[in-house]
């Protein structure tokens, strides 16, 4: 193959390796194999003269993702060039001193504090524009809200989740399959909520690793002098070490001791020039700044022999490969074990048993395989579940495949619908947890839905369960009779019809007045007819309507509850046929979930993007770039703040 086709493979590789980490928090590439392929580019690209549009070396990670709004940075966040030499950091200090500091392992993002008070966060994106999380933010555990300085102030921090709040959060998930892969993709996801209130539950704090600007200070030319002023603050800063040319090595050695003991991931070392002049003048590349180098420890590696691949069912569905292989010893610990992710590095790997594999682990930490010396690629795909023996099927999913069962009976799957009808916007059964969910299926006290109404005939039963003494008993029981009085959309979202979500559900049971036999007999083109449900949603009502089973087991539900006919008076229905949109964090109502329950309260609806249809656009920041206040402006609809909103449409309601 010649220089220029191996780059444009390269260019593909890495470019759909960076979009699915980035992006999607998917991981279908090791890191090993990435940096590899990564240095192969950069070594053709210096050797042609030639680099092709959309090479990885030319920019930084991806487009935000669209279900956040967006925002421009002020200056672009670049990447650090890199080395895996202790000895060429020596060489690059030169005899200026220099911060040798963690790279924490996270989501970077901006912090902007104005009058003391935290006004703005945004992750970093793809380095030009990032998404904003400031609601999000203000729930990291460890991030001053309110700090002395009252000028503006833009520092860039990295979020992080640490290694035991990782663990404890996988710990409370029973199935190893649906547990997150690592604390950079659980921390990754969890800025990026829509519900700061999950955010919350995550314990994400933020470490402070550069000051942007502070209106008004001299730091007498020195990052260190940043670093004691923003700990003056209240910020948690990385853990930083001053050195230069003489005790550079001797310094990242004493980092590397520290790894075992460090709760927070890190991927290395960033060195930086104490001298922000001398920093500043060295300019940059197209990618990397000339005043930082990220150190990459050079990972301990481990040849093995591939003995067995296990395959566990999560309770999405998927069928996760795990891979066991001969113990070897790794960073000082014994590693028999490696997640595999997904089918589409099984195949990249060309894995069989008995192959001779290269093991190391990611950060010093997560075991992984960087390499397969046989390539036998003869491992086989189970095409039955392990857990039911129902078909299992390889499907794509984003941009890699994995194992899927389609068993129906699933006990895995089954645990999966269990858990969404016991959920807040479904039936709202407080305290019915997976775990114990978990434990009334495996005793045989609940084979559907309607079962769990029966559990007050069953107390003697739950007794005997492993955690449950009276008092435990009683609550569930109690929480299970309270939920007996519900609504008909509540019920319509709880058992599961593919796309209908509580929104859709209450347009649906609207349309019908809550009448059971109607919605039963409801056709799909009275279906499609409502506005907002569609024909696809349409035609899954009606084939869960005209399943046997499912049928029956949405009738058996209904005869042990109450249901409350809604009252559906056109006085009260001031927002009838208005469609709203709303993008941003809000300040009145908890979170977008609230106003938007508020607003189809009063018969209006919530759309997901702006259209002709659009009443307006609600959105605290009407300044925004963000794609849906540019698609308002091109539309001529208007864009409003919350307060607006509830003083124009919400004046004089409860």
């Amino acid at each position: 193959m010649d220089d220029k086709k191996r780059m444009e493979e390269l260019v593909k590789l890495l470019s759909e390796a960076a979009e699915a980490y980035y992006a999607k928090d998917i991981e279908i590439m090791s890191n090993v194999t990435y940096d590899a392929l990564y240095d192969e580019l950069q070594a053709l690209e210096e050797k042609t003269g030639t680099v092709l549009a959309g090479s990885p070396t030319l920019k930084v990670g991806y487009e935000a993702v669209d279900f956040l709004p967006k925002e421009r940075h002020a200056s672009p966040m670049l990447s650090l060039a890199k080395t895996k030499s202790r000895e060429e950091l020596a060489e690059w200090l030169g005899d200026q001193e220099g911060l040798l500091s963690w790279k924490e392992d996270g989501l970077t993002v901006v912090l902007t504090y104005n009058g003391g008070e935290l006004i703005k966060c945004v992750t970093r994106g793809n380095g030009e524009v990032g998404e904003v999380v400031t609601a999000n933010a203000r729930t990291f555990i460890n991030l001053p809200l309110h700090i002395p300085f009252k000028n503006e102030l833009v520092i860039r921090g990295e979020a992080v989740i640490g290694y035991d709040d990782f663990e404890k959060i996988n710990e409370s998930i029973p199935e190893e399959g649906a547990r997150y892969k690592n604390p950079r993709n659980l921390c990754s996801g969890s800025v990026r909520q829509l519900d700061s209130a999950v955010t919350a539950q995550r314990h994400v704090r933020v470490m402070a690793f550069s000051l942007v600007s502070a209106e008004g200070m001299d730091f007498e030319n020195s990052m260190e002098k940043q670093f004691e002023f923003l700990k003056e603050m209240g910020f948690a800063v990385v853990e930083y070490e001053k050195v230069n040319a003489s005790n550079v090595v001797e310094a990242v050695g004493g980092f590397e001791q520290r790894i075992v003991d460090n709760d927070i991931p890190s991927d290395g070392l960033v060195l930086a020039y104490d001298d922000l002049a001398y920093a500043a003048s060295l300019g940059r590349t197209a990618k990397f700044p000339r005043g930082a180098i990220a150190f990459k420890w050079a990972d301990e590696m481990a040849e093995t022999t591939l003995r067995s691949v296990e395959w566990n069912t999560s309770r999405t569905g998927l069928i996760n490969p795990v891979a066991v292989f001969d113990t070897v010893d790794l960073e000082g610990t014994e590693v028999s074990r490696a997640s595999l992710h997904n089918i589409s590095i099984i195949k990249q790997l060309k894995l069989g048993i008995g192959d001779r594999i290269k093991v190391y682990k990611a950060n010093m930490i997560i075991p992984q395989i960087s390499e397969n010396l046989t390539q036998s690629g003869d491992l086989p795909i189970p095409a039955v579940c392990p857990v039911c023996g129902g078909e299992a099927r390889i499907e794509k999913d984003n941009d890699s495949e994995v194992l899927r069962c389609f068993g129906t009976d699933c006990p895995a799957k089954q645990l999966k619908a269990y858990v969404h009808f016991v959920e807040r916007d479904a039936m709202n059964i407080e305290g019915l947890s997976e775990a114990t969910i978990e434990k009334l299926i495996a005793a045989g006290l609940i084979h559907e839905f309607a079962d769990i109404y029966g559990l007050a005939d069953k107390r003697e039963a739950l007794l005997g369960l492993e955690g449950f003494k009276d008092k435990a008993a009683d609550k569930l029981i109690a929480a299970v009779e309270k939920s007996r009085n519900t609504s008909m959309a509540r019920v319509l979202n709880a058992v599961g019809i593919p796309g209908i979500g509580l929104a859709n559900a209450k347009l649906i049971a609207a349309h019908f007045d809550d009448d059971a036999e109607a919605l039963k007999n409801a056709a799909i083109d009275e279906l499609s007819a409502i506005e907002g449900v569609g024909s696809v949603m349409a035609e899954a009502f009606y084939g869960y309507m005209h399943d046997e089973h499912k049928k029956r087991v949405f009738e058996d539900l209904l005869s042990k509850l109450e249901i409350e006919k809604t009252v559906r008076d056109a006085e009260s229905q001031t927002l009838s046929g208005k469609t709203f949109v709303i993008t941003g964090s809000l300040e009145h109502f908890g979170n977008r979930n609230e106003l938007k329950a508020k607003i189809e309260e009063l018969g209006g609806k919530v759309a997901g993007s702006v259209s002709k249809k659009t009443e307006c656009l609600i959105n605290n920041d009407i300044a925004s770039t963000s794609g849906k206040n540019k698609d308002a402006k091109a539309l001529g609809i208007r864009i409003i703040t919350e307060e607006e909103f509830m003083e124009e449409y919400l004046k004089g309601q409860a």
